[in-house]
């Protein structure tokens, strides 16, 4: 499915980066915005108990700090705790100090003023360790608790552990619902990113219709945003086919218009005495060869410009053998195709290439013919394959017969060349079949086969077919 060049990866890769990144800083600001409002709230609430136990407490007739502070909460009973209150005389009033059961007869340090200042309510909030190694936080204020300016020290101290707990505990199930919901948030992406791309697919499928020539034009329901595109390419197909149309008309004509005066000077020809008759009657038959030659390779690149000219090979082949059976019954013909393989060809062409080697086969063979055909990959370095077709169908025809050297090769693959002239239109006439591969960017090869015969291997453009 994916790729680097996947439209489907980049978009699935592109949405789960920007919910990665936007997850991770959503958490990171919940986890301190949670955290602010923590310790925020945890200030109020040792302010709140510290002016409670400023109530609390006054001064006896006996001079001493009377009082006891009911704070609401079990932990200042407790000991070794984090959470405790202390009330200590200052300046001239000797009073006994007063503490929360939970501090017991442990002693608190007190930070100098200048290190900790108070606020402008003159309040001071530090952080220190405590004698049983808990870390708390003490809110102070000093108090005149009556006329004669008898004042005292009021301090409350909270366990930071509880607070840093309750917050772990939250971020960890901020973490936890987050991760689910950008596990959710990528699934529910992932399908909807699939479901809006399916009609991308839908449209490579109709375009492999079409290549295989199952279909001439893009058909099916599209939305919006692709109708565009489709209506494009199926311009662009039809142009192709009005194209095509017209080059083989064009050449129809052409051949039409030639064909009469050639042919009377032909037969003028004849009229003539001998020496003129021969020269004007070559000079008109190579004229009729070069046309032929010339209209051919017009109608194939026309054709092999087209994404619809496709030709199975196995049904071809089977009818070309049936042929070759029934006008040499003693010979053996022996069918080897590949399941799936096409002809980016028309069949016209793979019919006159394909059956001029047969022909040749058939008429020097001794016993028999073997056809076979299969897809490959191009065997020519890419230098020589520049800008042709790189998908491939290698036919190879061989004959058990005498066979040919390589001189004798090098002569039937030329223009006009026949090594067998016992009688008319005989011989291996194989420039055609060069000729016609070479227009389609192919490449024929002769040589001595396994049979010890003759070898023709054709090299031609092909599509794949997905067999079932």
């Amino acid at each position: 499915m994916a790729g680097p060049r996947s439209l489907t990866a980049r978009v699935l890769l592109l949405a789960t980066l920007w919910s990665g990144i936007a997850l991770v800083v959503i958490a990171l600001v919940i986890s301190t915005l949670y955290r602010q409002s923590a310790e925020r709230s945890f200030t109020d609430l040792l302010r709140a108990q510290l002016y409670n136990v400023i109530n609390s407490v006054s001064i006896g007739e006996d001079n001493n700090l009377v009082g006891n502070p009911q704070l609401g909460d079990l932990r200042y009973s407790q000991p070794e705790t984090g959470w405790y209150w202390i009330i200590e005389p200052l300046g001239t009033f000797a009073a006994s100090p007063l503490s929360s059961s939970s501090l017991g007869v442990s002693k608190i340090a007190v930070p100098s003023i200048l290190s900790v200042p108070f606020n402008n309510r003159y309040e001071r909030f530090y952080p220190l360790t405590d004698p049983f190694g808990n870390n708390v936080l003490v809110a102070e204020t000093e108090v005149v608790l009556d006329g004669e300016g008898r004042a005292a020290r009021f301090r409350v101290a909270g366990n930071l552990d509880v607070m840093e707990e309750d917050i772990r505990i939250f971020d960890r199930s901020l973490y936890i619902a987050l991760a689910v919901f950008g596990l959710g948030s990528l699934i529910v992406n992932g399908g909807a990113i699939l479901f809006g791309l399916r009609p991308l697919d839908r449209a490579r499928r109709a375009l492999e219709k079409i290549r295989r020539g199952q279909a001439e034009r893009l058909e099916g329901e599209f939305p919006r945003e692709v109708l565009p595109l489709v209506n494009e390419i199926n311009a662009l197909i039809e142009s192709n086919r009005r194209i095509v149309d017209r080059a083989r008309m064009q050449v129809g004509n052409l051949a039409h218009s030639l064909k009469t005066p050639l042919a009377v000077l032909i037969n003028e020809a004849r009229t003539l005495d001998k020496g003129h008759q021969e020269l004007i009657q070559s000079q008109a038959e190579a004229m009729q060869a070069q046309v032929h030659s010339y209209l051919n390779r017009a109608r194939i690149a026309a054709q092999r410009e087209s994404v619809l000219v496709r030709t199975e090979a196995e049904p071809v082949l089977e009818r070309l053998v049936r042929v070759m059976r029934r006008l040499n019954p003693d010979m053996e013909f022996h069918l080897s195709v590949a399941p799936g393989t096409v002809f980016a060809m028309e069949q016209q062409d793979v019919e006159e290439t394909i059956g001029n080697l047969l022909e040749n086969a058939a008429r020097f063979s001794r016993t028999g013919v073997w056809i076979a055909a299969a897809a490959t990959t191009d065997p020519r370095p890419p230098e020589v394959t520049e800008g042709a077709r790189r998908t491939w169908l290698q036919v190879s025809v061989e004959d058990d017969g005498p066979g040919l050297d390589p001189e004798q090769v090098r002569e039937a693959m030329k223009r006009g060349r026949r090594l067998d002239e016992s009688r008319p239109g005989a011989g291996l006439g194989l420039s055609i079949v060069r000729e016609i591969a070479g227009e389609y960017q192919g490449t024929v090869n002769l040589e001595r086969g396994a049979k010890g015969g003759l070898r023709a291997t054709l090299l031609l453009p092909s599509v794949t077919k997905d067999v079932a």
